[in-house]
């Protein structure tokens, strides 16, 4: 999925360009490449899809020249994760009814990808086999407010795998006392946003909880891989509601496991957990930015372009981001200000610097 805008990384992130098409860790390839290349490693080519808002299509096939014209998926609106994920599972569907599908943000890190692999192998064995909806569930580290939370029931071990349990809850984005309380417990993990399942059981699912999203995708049946997709989709996405997977269909399903995983991970949402993934200087200043300079600076995150000489003096905690003639200057912690400013900038400045 390569769809988002990515406004909470403002203004390294654009509408534009979002996140998910800049080389934001520094390594020459952008988030989408890492993730196109790992899955290269779980499955054939030919069997990668994208998925991304059609406004994004020329970035896609710039940053991913090897895709095929038929394995790019565009949406022509946002509607967050549920409707794009049910128009994949019916159009594979369509190319074969026995297929097993991995659903994968396009702008995580995942640092242990050997570790991702045999887990995603696992999971689509298990997908492959039973009527059953998979999750990965990451074991916490620190009682994050960042995250969603799975609980899991510890004495549901299933399969032959026993990193698999039982889904008993799903929490969205909790306090800093919930976090600690769930940390504390042992069975509740990071929601990792990536899942697993057969296409069937997927549209199954949809067909059971939210037959209005069905209904739409099911009438395309005769249309899924020819040239008058597009153009139903077109129209009828507009019908769609917008909702998340999470909602739309995870939390209400009596049949989802979660894998207990640790291979790694970020979602990379905010500034912050780009700060833990880059390496540091000795006064622990994340810095990308070939001349930025920086005197009595610490616990600093900056991006600043290579031909731009920036000097910092002072600053501790601070996000400095400088990009397409904008600079953003903020504390870490008030990085959820971030939306914010975006949206006082669009009342009172326009789109131009969005």
């Amino acid at each position: 999925m390569a769809g988002g805008i990515g406004e909470r990384f403002w203004p390294m992130s654009r509408e534009s360009r979002p996140k998910q098409f800049i080389d934001i860790l520094g390594t020459g390839k952008t988030l989408l490449q890492q993730t196109y290349d790992r899955f290269m490693g779980v499955c054939r080519p030919e069997n990668i899809f994208v998925v991304t808002n059609k406004k994004y299509r020329q970035l896609v096939q710039e940053q991913i020249p090897q895709l095929g014209a038929d394995r790019l998926i565009c949406e022509p609106t946002r509607k967050n994760t549920a409707p794009c994920i049910a128009y994949a599972a019916y159009k594979i569907y369509e190319m074969d009814p026995e297929a097993t599908m991995v659903v994968a943000p396009s702008d995580h890190i995942i640092l242990k990808e050997d570790l991702f692999a045999d887990i995603i192998r696992s999971a689509l064995g298990a997908a492959a086999k039973e009527n059953r909806l998979f999750t990965l569930g990451i074991t916490p580290s620190r009682p994050d407010t960042g995250y969603g939370y799975i609980q899991f029931d510890d004495d549901s071990a299933y399969h032959e795998d026993q990193r698999l349990k039982k889904v008993k809850t799903f929490t969205e984005k909790p306090d800093k006392k919930m976090a600690e309380s769930f940390l504390e417990s042992g069975d509740f993990l990071w929601n990792s946003g990536i899942f697993i399942w057969s296409c069937e059981a997927i549209i199954n699912a949809f067909e059971q909880y939210q037959p209005e999203i069905s209904y739409i995708f099911r009438e395309a049946r005769d249309k899924y891989n020819t040239p008058e997709e597009q153009s139903y989709m077109d129209v009828a996405y507009a019908a769609c509601k917008s909702i998340s997977i999470d909602y739309a269909i995870m939390e209400k399903a009596d049949n989802v496991h979660v894998f207990v995983s640790d291979f790694g991970w970020s979602d990379l949402g905010t500034w912050g957990s780009l700060f833990d993934a880059r390496p540091k200087d000795d006064h622990n200043n994340a810095v990308v930015g070939e001349n930025a300079m920086l005197y009595d600076c610490e616990d600093c995150i900056v991006n600043i372009p290579d031909d731009k000489l920036v000097v910092i003096q002072g600053l501790e905690d601070y996000i400095i981001s400088e990009a397409d003639d904008t600079l953003l200057i903020c504390r870490k912690s008030q990085e959820q200000q971030i939306r914010k400013f975006v949206n006082d900038i669009k009342l009172k400045k326009g789109d131009a610097y969005i």
